[in-house]
């Protein structure tokens, strides 16, 4: 039940729309709060409220740099979502294996065409602009 609970609050975090765009905007760097302040073009009390729920929950960390705090992701609250998720991964990877053999089917007509026109117009390009059409 506590685990369950611990979930619930992991995702009640992360529902709010301005602490997922923090959270992207540190996927791919560290981020100090003027950085992601500019960015997602949110006032610094915002940022700073939105980072202290994410520090406090284990999301970030942050680190001193000169004047600066320099925010990045933990991993460790993300491995207990995709370990949590995984016991669903059944319902859904069946769906996705099938969209993608459907994706699949589709672009082969596609890839079939672009080649007939291909050879279509191969050497004998030049015998064809003489020819009425």
């Amino acid at each position: 039940m506590a685990y369950t609970k611990g979930m619930q609050s992991v995702f009640e975090i992360i529902a709010e729309p301005n602490r997922r765009a923090i959270l992207g905007l540190l996927v791919s760097s560290q981020q100090s709060v003027g950085e992601i302040e500019r960015q997602l073009r949110m006032p610094q009390p915002t940022v700073s409220k939105h980072l202290r729920v994410l520090r406090d929950a284990g999301f970030v960390e942050s680190t001193v740099d000169a004047q600066r705090r320099l925010y990045r992701l933990k991993p460790e609250p993300f491995q207990q979502v995709d370990a949590w998720l995984d016991q669903f991964h059944r319902f859904w990877s069946d769906h996705v294996d099938a969209l993608e053999r459907l994706l699949d089917r589709m672009e082969e007509p596609t890839a079939t065409k672009k080649k007939t026109r291909k050879r279509g117009r191969g050497p004998n390009r030049e015998q064809d602009k003489g020819e009425p059409k």
